[in-house]
């Protein structure tokens, strides 16, 4: 994969999106849930709160680079407290 510019960080993004996926499917494997109705008015399971953090995440790190300009470690900050938020009352 030479074409590819892995660096450690690409790299570590994606091992933690992959550790994420195989985790949920366990859980989800041996404690299914029933979907529950969040502030979104929408039911979602732990699947899909996964997947609004992620989306979510995305564009904070973007809006991030293009707007605050400090440095990126302070948008997994705000990328965690979304992340809580998320799958506190979602």
């Amino acid at each position: 994969m030479a074409w590819m510019a892995w660096t450690t960080p690409t790299a570590i993004f994606f091992a933690v999106i992959a550790l994420l996926l195989i985790t949920f499917t366990i859980l989800a494997i041996r404690f299914p849930e029933t979907p529950r109705r969040g502030v979104l008015g929408i039911e979602t399971t732990r699947g899909d709160r996964l997947f609004i953090t992620l989306l979510g995440s995305a564009f904070i790190n973007l809006a991030w680079l293009g707007l605050v300009g400090l440095a990126q470690p302070w948008a997994l900050l705000v990328c965690l407290v979304w992340a809580a938020i998320v799958f506190r009352w979602v």
